[in-house]
């Protein structure tokens, strides 16, 4: 039919799957891809990252059977960021989609994704994503409210509030092409993405974004770097470094408006970290406010930031100031004030007895 696609029109797409102990989601994440419609011709390259379960051989199980899955193996674990740099490599898609290996694909996101690049080529593609928790809650997290009513494609300049959505670079797909001439990759350690979307964002020429939930991320809260007890989390302040310093070697006026805007971002980032029971040990969470005031000397822009008002532009103050003791005693206060509202909400009370003829113990 004039004017319909063919196959020849549609960008191919390969799927970079890092994997690493994560033997009991793997198959899900894997046929989510495979068996969608539009994946005939998709390229999956798994990434075997020194798993030190049977993920390795579940892979081999695959490859072995569908020639659309190669497998690429690391003799040593070199991380999320390296794994996926490795799998890049071995690519040859017109645009590369990062899926962790325990999560998945929702019914139609490869077939929706395909008919949106065939459309626009972008440089990078957004699409949205909801996560999923063990209780089998899914709660979407879209992307339409930054768009502000603008059309797509366009550039970040024309909304810059696309940085502040979730930096996971597994809701970006990025043309190959454009991403080795970028010279962008990821770094090691954790907090990878923020050092790896926000510049991908900056450098490219054209940003779509599918208003369409395509990724579902796994909400595993034993395993989550999120929820992990550890001085690890200090390496953040190295992956906002390598943003700033990014930036400063791009040179140009075009990246260094994206500035203070990123600023604010990296203070909002702190401040969540900081402020979580479940990320640092509470020995550590002084020295961390110290690094975060001393980054907010070191990247203030010289015109200053889009400062927020209220309780926000509060703690961005107290950064600025170096006053964690205030800080922290706020933040008691809070927490205590939170406590107090729950103990005085009113208990639901059970219904009175009611009389039945039904045996007792029996289900009514």
């Amino acid at each position: 039919m004039d004017g319909a696609e063919t196959p020849a029109d549609r960008p191919t797409l390969s799927v970079v799957v890092p994997v690493h102990g994560v033997e009991a989601y793997l198959a899900t994440c894997l046929d989510s891809i495979l068996a969608q419609p539009g994946a005939e011709d998709v390229e999956v390259v798994a990434v075997d990252d020194a798993s030190p379960d049977g993920s390795g051989r579940l892979l081999d199980r695959y490859a072995a059977r569908d020639p659309r899955v190669r497998v690429v193996r690391l003799t040593e674990n070199a991380g999320l960021g390296g794994a996926r740099n490795a799998g890049a490599a071995h690519a040859t898609g017109d645009y590369l989609w990062f899926v962790d290996g325990d999560d998945w694909l929702p019914p139609g996101a490869v077939a929706a994704v395909r008919e949106r690049l065939a459309g626009t080529r972008p440089d990078v593609l957004i699409v949205e994503h909801a996560e999923v928790f063990p209780d089998g809650r899914v709660v979407a997290r879209p992307s339409g409210p930054a768009l502000g009513g603008r059309s797509v494609p366009l550039r970040l300049a024309d909304r810059p509030e696309l940085l502040t959505l979730a930096q996971s670079a597994c809701t970006k797909l990025v043309r190959r092409a454009f991403l080795a001439g970028s010279g962008l990759s990821f770094r090691p350690g954790w907090y990878e993405d923020c050092a790896y979307s926000h510049p991908l964002l900056i450098a490219a020429g054209s940003i779509d974004v599918l208003e369409r939930d395509c990724y579902h991320y796994r909400q595993r809260p034993r395993d989550r770097i999120t929820a992990t007890l550890s001085s690890r989390h200090f390496e953040v302040f190295d992956q906002y470094a390598s943003v700033f310093g990014w930036l400063a070697t791009t040179g140009g006026a075009a990246p260094d408006r994206f500035r203070p805007d990123l600023f604010r971002v990296m203070l909002d980032h702190y401040l969540v970290i900081v402020g979580n029971d479940f990320r640092l040990p509470p020995e550590a969470r002084r020295a961390f406010f110290r690094r975060m005031a001393a980054d907010y000397r070191r990247w203030l822009p010289p015109a200053g930031y889009p400062r927020p008002g209220g309780v926000a532009g509060l703690k961005h103050r107290m950064v600025r100031h170096d006053a964690y003791l205030v800080w922290a005693v706020l933040r008691a206060a809070h927490r205590a004030a939170g406590r107090l509202r729950r103990s005085l909400r009113p208990r639901p009370t059970r219904p009175a007895p009611t009389t039945s003829n039904a045996p007792a113990g029996a289900d009514t």
